[in-house]
């Protein structure tokens, strides 16, 4: 027989649980939503093959719109270049194209050995990179040489190995740093090795395991990264890069991850030059702050209307800027470079609206780009080419305007198109910042270029001969460069051709009466300029060298079609900017075709 229970028994053993349950509900429901956040994360509530980033992540990334890129290592003992500069065969497709760097492999593998940077403080970089207003920070833990800046289970071939002369975990100490000062972390990870002995031979499979491994250690052992940044691109077979991203995002669900590891990514990488105007795929330009990566003694530094000009620039384009320093021997920036950062910063404390959580457009040009976010349009006048900013039209309304940068602004709306002035005192050497608030999103307005400015920018080109003695390198040097606005680009033909012509559309017949020139190595010794004036060439300029930053003058030519046709040289040249201008008497194209 089942014995009697007490009532009050019964009394305690249901309504103290249910009250236990009311009472716990408001926490159970504050975890039932971080499991959902964080499934969310991880792509459990809708398929997600995790070769790309949320729409949200990268979003998060664009709005951060500056970072700084940091390559440091045991090179800069030498002062060269980072990698490139080991003088050992470099496998695979550069094996026979690159050849060997100039510091011989036994001295540079071994530069460990000998490297004691005592005067590193992570903390110090980080806050430099804060100071510069930089909102991420691309650390390179391993290049092409192999050697690595973080305790690797893996491999010796590391900074906290027996032979190396200063045992620190620098990853960890860069992640520490970093995590405390809320600066965003992504890791620069060479997945070439010139070092690793399967690397690109019959085992190469074993050095694709050594590669997953080692990103699997960076993802694992360093807490929160944001970003992963690959390097050399190659197929994905070379890296089993589909399982590979799907390991990542498995650890860290949040990760962006650049175009050159053989998948497309989630951000497009042009490299040491401005990337192009480019609403539909995400992009950061990386560049070096120096000539080079890694530190380099006495190197020649970027001005600051420089880095204003390239981070504006960026900006307007729709594209991050990633700008580089590489540390001294002794683990500091160094300081002129420190003081070029907080140039910078300074710079976008009192700009910065119009630089962070923006995008590009709708107006982009030469020196004249403008970025928008909200309501509100903020144009970017980098060099004033003339006393009014012509804008073509738009379908929303100016309801007001102002000058960030300080003074007043005329802005003149019509049917027709937008006409913008600022009195000469009133614009400013770095930037002319002028505020256009519409009556409607800026983002649903569609491209357009600014109608001032060069004549030449954007238009179609051809030239007689194009690089092609390496194949891969063909890219930088077309002609469509010369008049894409960024100097750091350009046009050039094979070593030992003495004559080329490089040739531009205008698109319809104007009248010009000034030009501006960039051939910064200074090796074209005879140059014309022509116009096709029926079916014949007609010089209308002759001159000499160019240099860097050549303008000239002449008599009013009118034409469609130019070309700056060079005559002679030392060894091929690097023309990085060939621009018109219209005549300062006429007010527009011409009627009649040339």
């Amino acid at each position: 027989m089942v014995p009697e229970i007490d009532k009050k028994v019964i009394l305690v053993a249901v309504f103290v649980p249910m009250l236990l349950l009311v009472n716990l509900a408001p926490e159970c429901l504050a975890v039932k939503k971080r499991g959902m956040k964080f499934a969310a994360e991880q792509g459990q509530h809708e398929p997600w093959d995790m070769l790309q980033a949320k729409p949200e992540v990268v979003e998060a990334w664009q709005d951060m719109r500056f970072g700084m890129f940091n390559c440091w290592g045991p090179v800069s003992l030498t002062g060269l270049e980072i990698g490139w500069s080991r003088g050992a065969p470099r496998g695979g497709e550069f094996r026979v194209r690159e050849g060997q760097g100039p510091t011989p492999v036994e001295i540079y593998d071994n530069l460990h050995k000998k490297w004691r940077p005592d005067k590193f403080d992570a903390r110090r970089w980080v806050q430099v990179a804060k100071d510069a207003g930089q909102k991420y920070m691309i650390f390179l833990v391993k290049h092409h040489g192999g050697f690595c800046l973080y305790d690797s289970k893996l491999t010796n071939h590391k900074i906290t190995s027996p032979e190396s002369a200063w045992k620190v975990d620098v990853m960890k100490a860069v992640a520490d740093a970093c995590h405390e000062a809320g600066l965003k972390l992504i890791i620069y990870y060479s997945q070439p090795d010139w070092h690793h002995p399967d690397y690109r031979t019959k085992n190469h499979h074993r050095y694709i395991k050594y590669l997953h491994g080692q990103v699997r250690e960076l993802l694992t052992d360093y807490g929160r990264i944001d970003g992963f940044w690959f390097d050399l691109g190659g197929k994905p077979e070379d890296w089993d890069t589909v399982e590979l991203f799907k390991m990542m995002r498995t650890l860290q669900p949040w990760l962006i991850i650049n175009n050159r590891c053989g998948l497309p990514g989630d951000f497009d990488t042009p490299e040491q030059r401005l990337g192009k105007f480019q609403l539909e795929r995400p992009w950061e330009t990386c560049m070096t702050l120096g000539t080079q990566w890694a530190w380099k003694p006495d190197d020649k530094i970027k001005s600051l209307k420089r880095c204003i000009d390239v981070l504006v620039t960026c900006a307007g384009r729709n594209g991050n800027l990633a700008l580089n320093t590489g540390p001294m021997p002794d683990g500091r920036i160094e300081p002129r470079q420190v003081e070029r950062f907080r140039e910078i910063g300074r710079w976008l404390k009192q700009y910065g609206e119009s630089i962070y959580g923006t995008r590009g457009g709708p107006f982009w040009g030469i020196n004249c780009v403008s970025t928008r976010k909200d309501d509100t349009i903020y144009l970017h006048v980098l060099k004033w080419y003339g006393e009014v900013v012509a804008l073509p039209a738009i379908d929303k309304k100016i309801v007001s305007s102002s000058v960030l940068t300080g003074g007043t602004a005329t802005v003149k709306q019509t049917d027709e198109g937008i006409e913008i002035s600022v009195p000469p005192e009133h614009r400013r050497e770095l930037d002319t910042i002028i505020v256009l608030e519409l009556d409607g999103p800026a983002v649903e307005l569609p491209p357009a270029q600014v109608l001032s400015g060069p004549l030449t920018f954007g238009k179609k080109v051809r030239a007689s001969h194009v690089y092609d003695v390496s194949p891969q390198a063909t890219h930088h040097y077309r002609p469509e460069n010369a008049v894409d606005g960024d100097p750091h680009s350009g046009w050039t033909f094979n070593p030992g051709v003495q004559s080329a012509w490089l040739e531009v559309d205008l698109g319809k017949p104007y009248t010009f009466d000034r030009a501006w020139l960039n051939e910064p190595y200074d090796r074209i010794r005879k140059f014309e300029l022509q116009t096709k004036q029926g079916d014949q060439w007609q010089t209308f300029y002759r001159g000499t060298t160019i240099g860097e930053d050549f303008h000239l003058e002449f008599a009013p030519v009118t034409a469609r079609y130019v070309r700056l046709q060079v005559l002679e040289t030392t060894v091929n040249p690097l023309v990085g900017g060939f621009q018109l201008f219209q005549s300062r008497t006429s007010s527009g194209p011409t009627s009649a075709e040339h």
